[in-house]
């Protein structure tokens, strides 16, 4: 389909650059649009490419795209992306069903300024942007071999510096994430009428219970589901957690969980209910005037707001005393509920109990408010570090 094309995730980008450089491998001329199949979509996207070329008397391609995340702030815009593709015999006498396992025939390598999980660990990509490349590329791939290809990031490296990645363990560059082809802005309120429309219809299922978990991102969205809250129904929502959590109330919502990483819903414990870092960020402030409700000593407290970050706030205090470092995020997330309630209090009065847990960037759940781990424990899961009494809050 002839389509914008300003406004596509990193994964998008990369597998156009993949299937072009993999036509210059099979010999055919250079093509500036790529069409590419969509999963779950029926027509194709029209996807620009800059250039395309082999190298080393053919044994090689390579081809470059430009990102273009469209109009929202985002780190991504003009990144170049470079993707080199070479054919791969494969494995002798192995029976596996190429169509169907993708690593089977794709060797998909972390080049420079692509982030992996840990340091040499594997590539970071999303299921979607394998399932992109597997059905753009595998059609493309002559009957008996396979395709390594490596994709480079010339300023993945640097940028990422400026993300979270790191705080969940992906190091040397940029992920390549993304769970659909256009991008959601999670600050925009197009992004935020979507959630309260997907909310809604949640909530008017005739199984619903009256219980829902906000999910803060995909790492959360991801946590929930391994932990079994799926059970009832799980909402990922951006960064405009105020209007949702009013939205929820209003819907009929009488249990709602908020889970999320500490870094993000510390900024509820401060009153922050619009959490995009462009518009307010203040985490380390909050964090430490906690310490100070919670009678930490003076230079403590001093060395937890000179930290870079919330996990090396975390690790400083842990390194400490494991004991008070609980009893500080479990504050936190008693913080987090009594300042939800009070910001839904603003706005009506309902019937509705908000818990908060919290995850630390390993993905372990490591804390809850006494709401939240009551709401927890109905689905029989509890968090790594649970005090036997929570903190009264002044």
């Amino acid at each position: 389909m002839e389509a914008d094309s300003k406004g596509l995730t990193l994964p998008v980008w990369v597998a156009a650059a993949a299937r072009a450089a993999t036509e210059a491998l099979l010999g055919r001329p250079f093509t500036a649009s790529q069409s590419l199949e969509l999963p779950g979509v029926e027509k194709s996207l029209a996807v620009p490419v800059t250039s395309a070329a082999v190298l080393f008397g053919g044994q090689q391609a390579v081809a470059i795209s430009h990102c273009d995340p469209g109009s929202g702030l985002d780190l991504t815009r003009g990144l170049e992306i470079w993707v080199c593709v070479q054919w791969q015999e494969l494995v002798a006498g192995v029976e596996v069903d190429l169509h169907a396992d993708t690593k089977a025939w794709l060797n998909f390598v972390a080049g420079s300024g692509v982030g992996t999980l840990g340091s040499g660990g594997e590539l970071c990509a999303s299921e979607f942007a394998r399932e992109l490349l597997h059905r753009n590329l595998y059609p493309l791939v002559p009957c008996g071999r396979g395709l390594r290809l490596e994709v480079v990031l010339p300023k993945g490296k640097e940028l990422a510096l400026r993300t979270s990645n790191a705080a969940f363990g992906v190091v040397d560059g940029l992920a390549l994430i993304g769970t659909q082809a256009q991008v959601q802005i999670s600050a925009s309120p197009d992004q935020l009428q979507q959630t309260l429309e997907q909310l809604r219809r949640q909530c008017a299922d005739s199984d619903f219970c009256g219980a829902l978990t906000l999910v803060i991102g995909e790492n959360g969205l991801d946590l929930a589901r391994q932990l079994g809250l799926a059970a009832q129904p799980l909402l990922k929502v951006g960064n405009w957690l105020g209007p949702v959590i009013v939205a929820a109330a209003e819907a009929g919502v009488k249990q709602l969980l908020l889970l999320g990483y500490h870094g993000k819903l510390v900024k509820l414990a401060g009153g922050i209910f619009h959490t995009h870092h462009h518009l307010a960020d203040g985490r380390l402030e909050v964090l430490t005037a906690l310490a100070v409700r919670e009678g930490l000593q003076l230079d403590l407290i001093r060395l937890l707001g000179q930290a870079d970050s919330m996990e090396s706030a975390l690790k400083l205090l842990e390194d400490q005393d494991q004991e008070l470092a609980c009893r500080l995020w479990s504050r936190l997330a008693s913080t987090v509920e009594q300042r939800s309630a009070y910001y839904l209090g603003r706005y009506g009065s309902w019937t509705i109990s908000i818990g908060a847990a919290l995850f630390d960037h390993q993905r372990r759940l490591r804390w809850a408010g006494s709401k939240g781990a009551q709401h927890l424990s109905l689905l029989g899961v509890k968090p790594e570090d649970s005090p036997t009494t929570f903190p009264s809050l002044p």
